[in-house]
């Protein structure tokens, strides 16, 4: 197992396996990480993100419709190896990081999620993880209004203090980005073989063991809903020369 001393030598987990309940009325027939953004699946600017980053193994936990994941991408993109750990029954995002423990190869792990994107540096992410020499890390990033996501509170410090649920707060912003540096050891204390949320139950429990937001700037989008799916062309449109 890789030290992880650098974050190349990361490995990277990004959760797949949601139901996209919310994006089933315009995308039916697949997994919403394969719902097609200018031609190519969402999934694909994900991987790009992490093979530009200078990553090399990915797993994916997937979930529903698995198959289609595994059919479409195999084992290879551009240079990074992708391997698969698959829940046969739903298990949250704390459950099927649990699940693909066995799988990872570095001590510290990046995790994404994989309905989400934020064009951050994750190279200046992994420096200040490594900075504060803590056990997870959280990526942040500021929105307009947060009443959609919820709203994360960090001290002066850079620790996080507190998360405020959705609908509770209006206005301008941070929120938790889906990208995170953790630890296997902390990933290893997570209840095996039962549904558990990160963001719900294991997030709050991990304040007290000195849980950091690093604030980053990069745009950011969810393909959530209909109508974020829909901003996403433009997203992710190259600019014109």
């Amino acid at each position: 197992m890789s030290d992880g001393s650098d974050l190349s030598a990361c490995t990277a987990v990004i959760l797949v396996g949601g139901l996209g309940t919310r994006l089933r009325s315009v995308v039916s027939d697949r997994p919403k990480v394969l719902a097609e953004i200018n031609g190519r699946p969402f999934l694909g600017y994900l991987l790009d993100q992490v093979a530009e980053a200078g990553l090399r193994h990915v797993v994916l936990c997937t979930g529903y419709r698995a198959d289609q994941v595994r059919s479409l991408l195999g084992d290879r993109w551009q240079d990074l190896t992708l391997t698969y750990s698959q829940e046969t029954t739903p298990l949250g995002t704390g459950g099927a990081l649990r699940l693909a423990l066995p799988q990872l190869r570095s001590s510290t792990i990046l995790a994404l999620n994989g309905d989400s994107y934020c064009g951050a540096d994750l190279a200046a992410f992994w420096d200040f993880h490594r900075q504060k020499q803590t056990q997870a890390t959280l990526l942040l990033t500021q929105v307009p209004d947060t009443q959609r996501f919820g709203r994360v509170q960090v001290d002066g410090g850079d620790r996080i203090v507190a998360f405020e649920e959705k609908g509770n707060t209006t206005g301008p912003g941070w929120i938790n980005a889906g990208l995170y540096l953790v630890s296997q050891s902390h990933l290893a204390n997570i209840p095996a073989d039962r549904p558990i949320s990160l963001e719900k139950d294991i997030f709050p429990q991990w304040i007290d063991q000195g849980l950091y937001g690093y604030r980053a700037k990069g745009k950011f989008i969810d393909i959530g809903t209909p109508e974020t799916y829909r901003q996403a062309a433009d997203f992710f449109e190259p600019a014109a020369p």
